[in-house]
């Protein structure tokens, strides 16, 4: 049986208008077994109601796993000398792309670990410029390579990328602190907050995201992380359960950075959905992934995250030879599924769940339409 509080709150998100208060956003996320069924329904009817039941696939490009950040919760961190280090080739990048194209995904993202340097932005442009030529500008391309210069960002802009990712991972800034200890000041997470504006004033597709269920995370925490997604008017969500890496120091003790912290899958991927669900009411027209850490906790979970209210799903199309060597986190499913197997167990189990997949779309999210940095062709 519902709480009537929690009844209220979801109401109260359903008929929009105002963002909840924390302590409602608090009640919805909290919500388990019946209520988060309730949660989950009225999510997913208005995700009907604003992007439809169509599923936009973006094939994911891991081009390198070097990175200079040290954060305490990742696999490739750079003092993580257990993982073996890569970097695509240009012309890798364009194969995956061309791939892409062929498989009529209409939309590629470039992930990799967090580099700044000359060498490596440049070596993005040239791989942007390139892709672009490869697949007649047919690609729309989606970076998340972390923090970067005005200049930067402008740059690959002008050499064809259309949006950015650049999660926040978290809005509590001694959190953030605290598992950044490269960082380890607040200032650092005003400065990738910055890094919005930069992206915004580039005139990029801004998307954003956070972990779920870290580490010394309350629920409070994740409901200030939802209303800053609706402060920050992003265009689109990528945000996952949190999974511990072995060969991390956060993974390897737990306990020392938080004593009452038990790691618990259904736990993980209940509060995983409660956030997509809660982000879908309080931004309807967004696009908001379902991720493959939700994957990684149930064989269904990236279709349970669709059903919640997401409509983005990102398959690996990197040959298999490197997927080892990206592993944020244990158990990254699909390591030696290739790209045209996990399109056909796509495409039967979105069917199976009574969605389509968007095939030859950009898949825009209106939010962004409405800015005039998108189409309406989706």
């Amino acid at each position: 049986m519902m709480r009537p509080a929690f009844k209220a709150a979801l109401d109260q998100a359903r008929e929009g208008g105002l963002a909840p208060a924390v302590a409602d956003l608090e009640l919805l996320l909290s919500a388990e077994d019946e209520e988060a069924q309730a949660l989950h329904r009225a999510a997913y009817q208005v995700k009907l109601r604003e992007v439809g039941p169509v599923v936009f696939m973006r094939g994911l490009v891991e081009l390198g796993n070097n990175c200079a950040r040290d954060c305490l919760y990742c696999g490739i961190r750079l003092s993580n000398d257990q993982v073996p280090r890569f970097t695509l080739t240009v012309d890798q990048i364009v194969a995956a792309a061309r791939l892409t194209h062929q498989f009529g995904y209409g939309s590629l993202v470039l992930q990799g670990g967090e580099r700044n340097d000359v060498a490596h932005t440049d070596f993005i442009t040239e791989a942007l410029t390139q892709l672009h030529r490869a697949t007649g500008g047919e690609l729309t391309v989606t970076l998340s390579l972390g923090e970067q210069t005005r200049e930067v960002y402008r740059r690959w802009r002008e050499a064809g990328a259309h949006r950015y990712l650049l999660r926040m991972e978290t809005t509590n800034r001694e959190l953030y602190a605290r598992l950044h200890p490269d960082c380890g000041e607040q200032a650092c997470w005003l400065e990738r907050r910055r890094c919005l504006d930069h992206l915004r004033a580039t005139d990029y597709q801004v998307g954003t995201g956070v972990m779920i269920g870290l580490p010394g995370q309350s629920l409070g925490d994740l409901a200030r992380d939802l209303l800053f997604f609706v402060e920050q008017d992003v265009d689109m969500i990528g945000m996952g359960p949190y999974i511990p890496h072995d060969d991390t120091p956060l993974g390897r003790d737990l306990q020392s950075f938080d004593a009452g912290f038990t790691f618990a899958a259904a736990r993980q991927i209940r509060l995983g959905l409660n956030m997509i669900a809660c982000t879908r009411l309080l931004l309807p027209d967004a696009n908001i992934a379902s991720t493959t850490a939700l994957q990684a906790l149930d064989p269904a979970g990236r279709e349970m995250g669709l059903l919640a209210g997401a409509n983005v799903i990102m398959p690996n199309v990197t040959d298999t030879e490197y997927r080892a060597g990206y592993q944020l986190y244990n158990g990254k499913p699909g390591l030696t599924e290739n790209a045209p197997e996990t399109r056909r167990r796509l495409e039967a189990s979105i069917e199976a769940i009574g969605e389509t997949i968007g095939f030859g779309r950009r898949g825009d999210s209106p939010r962004a339409v409405k800015r005039g940095l998108g189409t309406d062709q989706g």
